[in-house]
């Protein structure tokens, strides 16, 4: 319900008299009162700015950059049904 409240208030999708109780009561903590201001101007940020376009070659970058690091990253293949064999039924 919290989680809710808060993507609702930082959405700005709350009533006006909501939002202003919200406020009022988060007024004696300063740093409630900021952490309220930022996110929601984070996700008015986030609403204005297009959105990322994640193509192959981001995906090859961020795994070269994976590799560079360290990391032991193997892309998982997975074998479609129609390519497995089917073992014969004893009985």
């Amino acid at each position: 319900m919290y989680r809710k409240l808060v993507d609702l208030y930082a959405g700005g999708e709350l009533p006006q008299e909501l939002e202003d109780e919200m406020e009022w009561a988060a007024f004696p903590d300063p740093d409630l009162s900021h952490d309220m201001a930022t996110l929601r101007r984070t996700v008015e940020l986030l609403r204005q700015t297009p959105a990322p376009e994640f193509t192959e070659e981001s995906n090859q970058r961020i795994l070269m950059k994976m590799f560079a690091r360290g990391l032991d990253v193997e892309p998982t293949t997975y074998t479609p049904s129609h390519m497995q064999l089917g073992l014969p039924i004893q009985g």
